[in-house]
């Protein structure tokens, strides 16, 4: 190998080192700032390749996605004076790259510390505003939307967005968790009791409307059943009226067989008579018929 062949490697090998110290890549996942002499220079870079001038200027790159950042326990005082141990994690990510690198020096553990410090202190307030039975009982929603509130303005100043933020755990002092059990069981106890006689009202007001509807249905039936028995009874008299005026005598016989049908037939029957009464007419003179 020549002079002029180790010219031409050398200087490709210093063109490539050259190349590879002006360019930068960022990811779909990454936010990159350029910093020259402490300064930024530039943090608007979309995904993909990227220049710089070697030695004069640095690339940073952070993580764009959502952040989990878990706390320990903290002790908190509520309203009526009593001490909860608060245990919260926080979901958060970079919104603004130029003020998260100047508030934390780009270190996400400055960021972090900060931000739990912010949450502590509107968790100390909302706490400090509600009981332990309202703590207990209130909804998520409601404690998370004053803590937003609450922590709003100094994430701005971080550059950060707080995603959400949850209470995982809440515990009571053992001095004070057996007289907010015996509280709580008052409570519902007490609502148990409104219920039920809530529901005991409710079904008496039911049955009585039962027993007057049952009442009215039972004496409009009456009232229809007497009225077909009597136009009944009136139809069978008029039909008796009618067979008698056209022959008594076959009328008499009939009521006669009506009459031995309903005293006769039974083994214990006894019928004391005179021998000259008119009741066994028909069958001492069968041709009477």
């Amino acid at each position: 190998m020549n002079t002029s062949q180790r010219a031409v490697i050398v200087t490709l090998i210093i063109a490539i080192l050259l190349v590879s110290w002006s360019t930068f890549t960022v990811s779909e996942t990454e936010l990159a700032i350029k910093v020259q002499f402490g300064a930024i220079k530039r943090s608007d870079y979309t995904p993909g390749l990227h220049f710089r001038i070697p030695m004069m200027q640095e690339v940073r790159k952070f993580d764009r996605r959502i952040i989990t950042q878990n706390f320990p326990a903290e002790s908190f005082l509520t309203n009526e004076g009593k001490i909860l141990n608060v245990d919260f994690f926080v979901k958060w990510r970079i919104r603004d790259v130029s003020a998260y690198y100047r508030s934390t020096g780009g270190i996400e553990e400055n960021a972090a510390r900060r931000l739990g410090e912010s949450v502590k202190n509107s968790l100390k307030s909302v706490i400090t505003r509600l009981t332990i039975q309202q703590i207990v009982a209130a909804e998520r929603a409601a404690v998370t939307g004053d803590l937003f509130k609450d922590v709003g303005s100094d994430l701005d100043q971080l550059g950060i967005e707080m995603v959400d933020v949850r209470v995982r755990r809440i515990d009571l002092p053992d001095d004070v968790t057996g007289s907010v059990y015996r509280r709580m069981e008052q409570s519902f106890h007490a609502q148990a009791a409104k219920l039920r006689a809530e529901g005991h009202a409710s079904a008496e007001t039911i049955k009585a409307e039962a027993d007057r509807q049952r009442t009215e249905i039972l004496s409009a039936a009456s009232r229809e059943a007497l009225k077909i028995r009597g136009a009944g009874d009136g139809q069978a008299t008029d039909i008796y009226a009618r067979t008698f005026s056209r022959n008594p005598e076959f009328y008499a016989f009939y009521r006669s067989l009506q009459a031995y049908r309903n005293s006769l037939g039974r083994d214990t029957d006894v019928i004391v008579l005179s021998p000259d009464s008119e009741f066994f007419k028909y069958l001492d003179q069968p041709r009477a018929r």
